[in-house]
């Protein structure tokens, strides 16, 4: 009988979906403008909250529109550049700048704290604090007396 190979693939593939879609669903429903990538996300998670980190440089807070519906946190830009057209010019051909996105994440209710998200946008990066409900933190390790 011929030994038989056993892949990790299948095991850290089914790790990850095990232990990131309980928070984040990732869906078909992102949205992207055309010729355009969507924006590179980092998720990180302590004790205490998850941390989304989205890379948008040359934007304003203004640009973003964030919104949470039904467990669903969307966070959508829409950013058009056409710049003015001075008195008397002419142009042989004008290409105007449209920009576009949306990222969705189905947050699991039982354990993000949706009352207490918050966001903030600086050096071209948007942040989005996702706080964890009290029954959902870790808690730390206790010693069991034994009767």
């Amino acid at each position: 009988m011929l030994p038989v190979k056993r892949s990790l693939l299948p095991t850290v593939s089914r790790f990850l979906d095990d232990n990131w879609t309980n928070l984040f669903d990732w869906t078909d429903q992102n949205y992207l403008g055309r010729d355009m990538t969507l924006p590179a996300v980092n998720i990180k998670e302590t004790g205490d909250a998850f941390y989304v980190e989205m890379a948008a440089p040359g934007m304003k807070k203004e640009d973003f529109d964030i919104e949470l519906d039904n467990n669903i946190l969307t966070i959508k830009s829409e950013l058009k550049s056409e710049g003015e057209l001075k008195e008397g010019e002419h142009y042989t051909r004008r290409e105007f700048s449209y920009q576009s996105f949306q990222r969705s994440f189905n947050l699991n209710k039982k354990i993000v704290d949706d009352a207490k998200i918050n966001a903030r946008y600086a050096d071209g990066i948007l942040s989005i604090i996702l706080p964890k409900k009290e029954e959902a933190k870790d808690k730390p390790a206790r010693r069991i007396n034994i009767s």
